[in-house]
């Protein structure tokens, strides 16, 4: 009796191991409406790896730039200044350059200067930031679409049955409409929460920026 039920065991696993179903298989059973998600998915990935690196890049601590542009400045190498700021590839060095070539300058054209160029230097580093907010928005709802467009056929498919509706039937046709929802809102999730960490890191970029031109102009004040 014992055996038996060992036996019975053992083959209720193996048929349930061969019942189970791959995550290959069930991208397939999405139907087209995968080929959307998939295709957002993979820009996702790509815009937050080009703009995190981008980022990073940007993310230098200007303390030491600084000091030595200061000491440059107050020396009056206004020269040695502008040629060491072209020598950092950074939007901190960029936007001190701009203004140590308006030096003798109100001071009010020089803080402009600077502000306008600091304007280009964010928005490159938020550039094509818009396009992963909009692929968190928009792939949840294609893949609801896909859902909806699943139930539909699955409907059709039960209408078109003749007697009693086989449950195996109805629920094949809502897990394959479901799967659409549960790609969407992968993607989604992934897309919406590398926006808002590349937005943290962006912000804290322009905080440096922002403090960097006060230090600058600060120092164009000071009695020489």
């Amino acid at each position: 009796m014992i055996f038996t039920q060992i036996v019975t065991d053992s083959t209720a696993v193996a048929d349930a191991a061969d019942q189970s179903i791959s995550v290959w298989e069930l991208t397939l059973e999405g139907g087209p409406i995968m080929i959307p998600i998939g295709i957002m998915f993979v820009i996702a990935i790509y815009l937050f790896i080009e703009r995190l690196l981008t980022i990073n890049k940007a993310n230098q601590d200007p303390g030491t730039f600084m000091n030595k542009v200061k000491e440059l400045v107050l020396r009056g190498d206004v020269t040695a200044a502008r040629m060491l700021c072209s020598q950092h590839n950074s939007p901190v060095a960029r936007m001190i350059e701009k203004g140590i070539s308006r030096i003798g300058s109100p001071l009010k054209t020089i803080e402009a200067s600077i502000e306008n160029v600091g304007r280009l230097e964010i928005f490159k580093l938020e550039r094509n930031l818009t396009t992963l907010a909009t692929i968190a928005g928009s792939a949840p709802m294609i893949g609801f679409l896909g859902t909806v467009i699943g139930m539909v056929r699955a409907f059709i498919a039960i209408s078109q049955e003749e007697g009693s509706v086989s449950p195996k039937l109805l629920s094949s046709g809502i897990y394959t409409a479901m799967i659409t929802t549960v790609a969407g809102l992968v993607v989604g999730i992934v897309a919406y929460l590398a926006y808002n960490y590349l937005i943290s890191r962006v912000q804290k970029v322009v905080h440096k920026m922002e403090y960097t031109s006060i230090d600058f102009i600060d120092l164009l004040q000071e009695p020489r």
